[in-house]
């Protein structure tokens, strides 16, 4: 796949493929000031009582919106964060479309153009690469990288048909396998809990299932009528959920091989994620709105913060709040399922990236200022 056109290009998005036109909104993301409307809270919508406009709506089964009261403890309590502190900035060089957190906490992998790039965080002080992973060609970008579970390995993908596997347990890093598949470009992975098998998000709307032992491909799930964008696995690793440029929200059975549901809405979908512990799943879309689904009764929470598209989204492992990043240059945390804002970043452009590590202290974001920030979450 070409790098993304630039803006400069005489390029319209109606003569784009959807796929095309994700690729040429990530870099309209970073290579362009997003545009800013007056208020990212459309004066139509309703206020709350006091005065103040409402930016989280419940949405019934017939499709009645009404603001959410949030509880008394909706921003307090065992495991909500106040707010974030800013510990670290990582200058990798590159837009950083694709970060990821060690579960030590002790290291930051980031993925820009051509290479990914290992940050040691463990200690205070000035930042550079203790490692550098030459992944792709250095004109394409990395999409997605993925730890296993032990942290002993790195799965990178992105603008190439070929996945590469890092042995990060190597004195120094190297590869020790690649997976090919017939896709020009791969958005998104996700790894099995138990680290057998690996699941790419590829830009013909393919999902593949490779088995990580054999280096395989052991099946695809097709269905996405576009480039497949983002991926998550709930129920303990039997259903995966991908999004995708045709705008649908798809649930894969991953024992049977079918498809159980399909969500379909009015915005591209570029980012979601499934709750751990409960039946929410969180969906960022093009248009600005972050949508969380009940997956098993049709209500849902339409959330309104961000002023631009949301590119990235993340549930903390306990399961009670998720970030939600975007062009919009903001990073904001949301109390889960109902949305209530528990802090908002703004960083200095836009964020196309970001993890949370496994004991929920530390948030990383990709950013087009060429930059990751490493955050402390303060509880």
């Amino acid at each position: 796949m070409r790098p993304p056109p630039g803006p400069a290009q005489p390029v319209t998005s109606a003569s784009l493929r959807p796929s095309q036109r994700l690729a040429r909104t990530v870099s309209m993301a970073f290579e362009c000031h997003p545009h800013l409307r007056g208020s990212s809270i459309s004066s139509s919508l309703p206020a709350i009582p006091g005065g103040k406009p409402a930016y989280s709506f419940h949405v019934s089964a017939d499709g009645q919106m009404q603001p959410v009261p949030f509880p008394s403890d909706a921003l307090v309590g065992a495991g909500i964060p106040r707010h974030a502190r800013q510990l670290h900035t990582l200058a990798h060089g590159e837009v950083v479309c694709a970060v990821t957190i060690s579960g030590s906490t002790q290291h930051v992998y980031t993925g820009g153009k051509g290479c990914v790039k290992v940050w040691d965080v463990g200690q205070p002080g000035a930042k550079t690469p203790v490692a550098q992973l030459d992944c792709l060609n250095r004109d394409n970008y990395i999409r997605s990288c993925k730890l296993l579970p032990d942290g002993r390995s790195l799965i990178v993908g992105g603008e190439a048909s070929t996945l590469s596997i890092w042995d990060l347990a190597a004195p120094t890093p190297r590869i020790k396998a690649e997976l090919t598949s017939s896709a020009p470009a791969c958005y998104a992975l996700a790894v099995s809990p138990d680290a057998k098998v690996c699941f790419s998000c590829c830009s013909d709307g393919n999902i593949v299932v490779w088995d990580l032992q054999n280096q395989t491909m052991v099946r695809q799930f097709q269905g996405h009528t576009d480039g497949a964008s983002c991926i998550d696995i709930s129920d303990y690793g039997t259903r995966l959920w991908t999004g995708g440029l045709d705008s649908t929200v798809r649930c894969w059975d991953l024992r049977e091989g079918r498809q159980l549901q399909q969500h379909d809405f009015s915005s591209q979908i570029f980012s979601l994620g499934h709750c751990p512990n409960q039946d929410w799943l969180a969906v960022g879309m093009e248009s600005s709105n972050v949508e969380v689904l009940h997956v098993r009764k049709p209500e849902k929470y339409q959330l309104h913060l961000h002023e631009s598209c949301v590119l990235a989204l993340k549930f903390a492992s306990c399961g009670r709040w998720f970030l939600s990043t975007g062009k919009d240059n903001l990073l904001n945390a949301w109390r889960t399922p109902y949305g209530a804002s528990i802090f908002q970043s703004k960083e200095s452009s836009s964020v196309l990236s970001c993890d949370i590590s496994g004991n929920n202290k530390y948030i990383v974001t990709g950013s087009g200022d060429k930059k990751a920030t490493v955050y402390e979450v303060v509880y």
